[in-house]
């Protein structure tokens, strides 16, 4: 039931509307009081009632949009925040190489850019459509982090981190345009020089979004634009065309590192392949000899060896001079047909072809699967309950990994992770191919809707499903492979964004009590653990979120080992002068302890002397 609106026509708007409709173009958003609205772009609307030049601003080729300089600036500042384990939620937690991130993509971008610079051979996001149902993320450019994520760090005031973008918005495009602009920023950091992201797409924003990644990533890197047919029958209700297709739109770091892509060769591309001459060379196939526009210098008769005579087909002419022809024949290279009288074709050996087939640009879904496919797989995981709306299927991801993670632990990104799609193709590439990878999957956690199957099952929020999904897939994979998967790493580390571990130092004069000043002695927030202190000190030294931890006793203290020793910390109160020793001993690179933890002072006061004698080279930091 629609409500009254209790107020006049807005005209301003109806003739925005009006002249939108004749000259589209004029169309645009801009600001005003400080809110963005659709306006009318006069210096084009006087240019389409002109039939002179109209003068006006300098024109120069730009993509633009309101608040973009305020989303370059979003990219760019700093956050206080830190990512704290979640062991209770993980699987493998000690050994696994793979990561599940839970919180805001942005936060987890600028998280990992000291750590993962550099280090991610594959990304693929698919991202909200923008369809004027889907949700982005309403990333707040005015107010400082703290000022609205309290709690668990995740949500404002009101409990949300996500607006419907409606296309009646004002804000429609630039809200899109916002949320995606400084997450692919980011997210290019992160690439390796010879990395590549995917990214999916529908016909809305496709064109928005290939000009922002032009921007971003440079048009010389542009790859390609995927078109993959993610339905196979049509939809009656639609009022002109029945879309079954979205786009893939694909761009690599660097192109001049990029090597050729290739898919792993099947069976039924080797089945085309004969030997029905019993060649020694091998099975091969036909190709074409003949080639247009014509060239004059490659017109001339070839005799068949059943002495019939053949010329090119009308317009054309051979692909070979007549001498390079006659090499060929004379290299038993040419094929006539069992008879002898074909036209001739070219011999094309197995054996010279490369390794893999050159992937097209065009996905159907007998190859790469729809979203039937995609819902059916999901619906099988869950016990036939559909949890999650529209997940890829995972043939569709295999084939990006496929094409892109050739070399052994390739790490793959997703920071819009959904039902874990992604995790859950790299599980079976994995086992399909008999390569290693890893991943980082960042979710934030989308509350699901009270009447949907998903929070009917028991699944409050996305992560749920996403992790729970991760779990099923990999016992599936495993049960499935046997002894092919006993190499397959199915855990993940569970982590979740959260404010700093350190005190806020900032206080109101009236806040000042009695032994105020004792109590800023611990500068540790009273409910972090040793572990939370750890990652925090992992994340700020650049230190792999995924490596190895163990925890030992040294003098009755606990000391995090990480990475063979790479690191030695220790966050236990009362350290000792004897513990100090100890862990100078093992030379790790770095050492850790906390800023109130040595006993007495004249621990602190030896501290650096015990490590210039046993590990001088040993960087040593304090929290």
């Amino acid at each position: 039931m629609d409500k009254l609106k209790m107020h006049s026509a807005d005209k301003v708007k109806e003739h925005i509307t009006q002249i939108a409709a004749l000259f589209p173009n004029t169309l645009t958003e801009t600001i005003k009081d400080g809110k963005v609205e659709q306006a009318i772009d006069f210096d084009i609307l006087k240019q389409e009632l002109s039939d002179t030049v109209v003068d006006g601003p300098a024109e120069r080729y730009q993509f633009t949009w309101p608040d973009k300089k305020k989303s370059i600036l979003l990219a760019n500042a700093p956050i206080a925040k830190t990512l704290r384990p979640c062991r209770e939620e993980s699987v493998d937690f000690d050994t696994t190489q793979n990561l599940y991130i839970e919180g805001d993509n942005l936060d987890a971008l600028k998280l990992l850019q000291e750590t993962y610079l550099g280090k991610v051979k594959m990304i693929y996001i698919d991202p909200p459509y923008n369809t004027g149902n889907d949700f982005v993320y309403e990333d707040d450019f005015a107010q400082r982090s703290e000022e609205y994520l309290p709690g668990s760090g995740q949500y404002d005031e009101e409990g949300g981190r996500l607006v419907t973008n409606m296309e009646s918005n004002g804000r429609f495009h630039t809200d899109w345009l916002n949320m995606m602009y400084p997450r692919l920023k980011l997210a290019k950091d992160l690439l390796s020089e010879d990395g590549v992201i995917f990214i999916s797409i529908d016909d809305i924003e496709v064109a928005n979004l290939r000009k922002l990644c032009d921007e971003i990533f440079g048009t010389q890197n542009f790859i390609t634009q995927i078109v993959w047919q993610r339905a196979y029958s049509p939809i009656s209700l639609k009022h002109h065309f029945s879309q079954n297709h979205d786009h893939l739109l694909v761009f690599c770091k660097n192109i001049q590192e990029l090597e050729s892509f290739s898919l792993t060769r099947t069976e039924a591309a080797n089945s085309r392949y004969k030997n029905p001459d019993n060649d020694p060379r091998g099975a091969w196939k036909t190709g074409d000899l003949s080639v247009g526009p014509a060239m004059e210098s490659n017109i001339y008769q070839i005799k068949t060896p059943s002495g019939r005579v053949v010329l090119p087909p009308n317009g054309r002419s051979w692909v070979y001079s007549q001498q390079k022809f006659e090499e060929l024949i004379k290299d038993n290279r040419i094929w006539f047909g069992e008879n002898g009288s074909n036209v001739p074709s070219v011999k094309r050996f197995i054996s010279e072809v490369k390794d893999g087939l050159t992937p097209m640009t065009i996905w159907t879904y007998q190859e790469v699967g729809h979203n039937q496919d995609a819902r059916k797989e999901t619906k099988e995981l869950f016990d036939g309950k559909a949890v999650f709306d529209y997940p890829k299927p995972v043939k569709f991801i295999q084939r990006m990994l496929d094409i892109t993670t050739k070399t052994e632990d390739s790490l793959i990104l997703d920071f819009f992770s959904g039902s874990a799609t992604t995790a859950h193709a790299i599980f079976q590439q994995s086992i399909d191919d008999g390569k290693k990878r890893k991943f980082i999957m960042v979710q934030l956690p989308e509350e699901t809707d009270k009447l949907s199957e998903a929070y009917k099952s028991g699944y409050k929020n996305i992560c749920e499903i996403g992790k729970e999904r991760i779990r099923r897939a990999g016992k599936k994979i495993k049960s499935e492979a046997g002894a092919a998967a006993k190499v397959l790493d199915t855990g993940f580390r569970v982590l979740k964004i959260d404010s700093t571990n350190m005190r806020d130092v900032y206080y109101n004069p009236a806040e000042y009590q009695k032994d105020f000043l004792g109590s800023l002695a611990d500068n540790i927030k009273p409910d972090r653990t040793a572990e939370d202190l750890l990652f925090q000190v992992m994340l700020d030294l650049g230190i792999l979120l995924s490596s190895p931890i163990n925890e030992t006793l040294v003098g009755g203290k606990k000391v995090f080992d990480v990475a063979d020793g790479y690191l030695l910390a220790c966050f236990d109160q009362d350290v000792s002068s004897d513990l100090v020793t100890e862990i100078a001993k093992r030379k790790p690179y770095y050492a850790v302890f906390r800023d109130s933890s040595m006993s007495d002072d004249s621990v602190a006061t030896n501290f650096d002397q015990i490590f210039a004698t046993y590990s001088p080279t040993t960087v040593r930091k304090v929290l």
